[in-house]
């Protein structure tokens, strides 16, 4: 993991691999942005227009390298683009900070320690930069040969260097802290998003969640097939019938003796989606060790809201199956009994993942928390909706709603609000069943949201984050965020923590 440190160093003497600066796209052309004076001055006020020359215009992402001016210890000065010059008397957001971080560091890939030298107005803004270098720096080497990627032979960045911080100064040192914590989580979610399903299948996930647990003082649960059985948790079992590997449902807890609220993160955890029964077509599964994104992403939330010793109870349930065909596995037409009662027809096999969170959804339920928020790449209806870096977010309470969303923009990750039309609840009735797993094809994703809703607790807040189209990028890198997991709602679900232990969330 890359280490982190803030310095009052002065720019010229600092012993580093590169110096980040900042430059934005002005109307007139490139402008050098505030943090990145020492620099400017070396090349005698003549910066911003090196970097034209270089064809650098400050847009969003574009990285320009050139030669360190005489004097510096540091050889490489690396341009990053923030985007737009902000107006007069106003500074960069927190979101283009994290970009332009973390273009710069995976930029500095080989490198042992660079500093950034980026605008710092505020504590705050020391928080985005840190944690956009840490969630740039991030690699996931762990099948390849000596541990980094052959082809290009170079490892992530090992050191970030932040100037202009103040390492005495109590809130920059807490800003600090917590985008270390949460990036770290976010970043063992990627891996685990990252890992192949032959090594990452249920009981191996729970061990990993067993093992953090005892690292950071977690109460774990695990509920093995066994359990299940006697449980009544007909929707994973269902779902796992058809795997050798067999379901889990493990439950994580944080608990403060300060605490005056309780949050629960319910996560779909499918460790690899075939489709079941309802088999995928070629082109449709080679991604689906993703399927477990959501479960990730809980789990790292939990273990960050521990590291962080938030005052709120937070429990964690990560629903943990793999959907395979066999002869044992769920078919059309089966009706299966849920852990709330409820009888299902599973029309699709392959719309598995509502199934077995509404286990989990009802497991949760009965301890009657304040809000419960599940995670899932559940659906791709909606991804057709909102494309593939912006998640959806329903809920049964329109506030709770817009508080998620808040939220969400808050820390920089793309999301938008859904509704949760009664009229669409008529397709999924069941001459059978008390309810079928399908609805009307058209808004597939508020469909499943709607099913979703029929396993929540009676009177309790809920909202359903659909990150199926963020939660893994089959493109290239931008910004902080790599191809493959991403680590999608991880932030979210830490800064709904937090704004619950502050009283402001409910």
């Amino acid at each position: 993991m890359t280490a982190l440190t803030l310095s009052t160093a002065a720019a010229p003497g600092l012993r580093a691999d590169a110096i980040v600066i900042g430059v934005a796209k002005g109307a007139k052309g490139p402008v050098v942005a505030p943090g990145a004076e020492a620099v400017d001055k070396a090349y005698d006020g003549k910066l911003a227009g090196v970097l034209e020359t270089l064809g650098a215009s400050g847009a969003e992402g574009e990285v320009t390298k050139l030669p360190a001016p005489s004097g510096f210890k540091t050889p490489l000065v690396l341009a990053v683009g923030l985007g737009a010059e902000p107006e007069k008397d106003s500074s960069f957001d927190a979101e283009a900070l994290r970009r332009a971080a973390g273009a710069a560091a995976r930029a500095l890939n080989g490198s042992k320690k660079a500093a950034f030298a980026l605008p710092l107005t505020d504590a705050a803004d020391a928080g985005a930069v840190a944690e956009g270098a840490l969630l740039g720096a991030y690699s996931f080497d762990a099948y390849k040969e000596n541990g980094k990627d052959p082809k290009k032979g170079k490892a992530p960045l090992a050191e970030v260097v932040l100037l202009g911080g103040k390492p005495r100064d109590r809130a920059y040192k807490a800003a600090v802290e917590r985008a270390l914590a949460v990036s770290e989580e976010l970043n063992r979610a990627r891996d685990l998003i990252n890992t192949p399903p032959n090594d990452l299948y249920p009981e191996a996930f729970a061990a990993v969640v067993q093992a953090a647990g005892k690292e950071h003082g977690l109460k774990v649960q695990v509920l093995d097939d066994k359990a299940l059985v006697k449980g009544g948790y007909g929707g994973i079992l269902g779902v796992g019938g058809g795997s050798e590997a067999k379901p889990r449902l493990v439950k994580l807890s944080y608990t403060s003796s300060k605490a005056k609220k309780h949050l629960a993160l319910v996560g779909k955890g499918i460790t690899y989606d075939s489709g079941g029964i309802s088999l995928k077509p070629a082109g449709h599964n080679e991604t689906m060790k993703c399927d477990m994104s959501g479960a990730a992403a809980v789990f790292a939330a939990v273990v960050a809201v521990a590291r962080l010793g938030l005052e709120v109870n937070v429990t964690g349930w990560l629903a943990l199956a793999e959907n395979m065909p066999s002869g044992s596995a769920v078919r059309p037409g089966d009706v299966l009994r849920m852990y709330s009662g409820k009888t299902v027809e599973v029309l699709n096999t392959d719309a598995e993942g509502r199934l077995v969170l509404a286990d989990a959804l009802w497991a949760a339920s009965e301890e009657k928390p304040d809000a419960i928020v599940d995670v899932a790449t559940l659906t791709g209806a909606m991804m057709l909706a909102l494309g593939s870096r912006t998640y959806g977010i329903m809920s049964n309470d329109d506030a709770f709603r817009t508080a998620v969303h808040e939220a969400a923009e808050e820390v920089g990750e793309p999301a938008w609000p859904m509704p949760l039309p009664e009229h669409l609840r008529k397709g999924m009735d069941s001459p059978t069943a008390d309810i079928a797993n399908m609805g009307e094809r058209m808004g597939g994703g508020l469909v499943a949201g709607l099913f979703l809703r029929e396993f929540v607790g009676e009177g309790i807040t809920w909202a359903h984050l659909d990150i199926a189209g963020p939660a893994f990028n089959e493109g290239g890198p931008f910004g902080y965020t790599p191809k493959g997991g991403t680590g999608t709602a991880v932030r979210t679900l830490v800064r709904l923590a937090e704004l619950t232990a502050a009283g402001d969330l409910g």
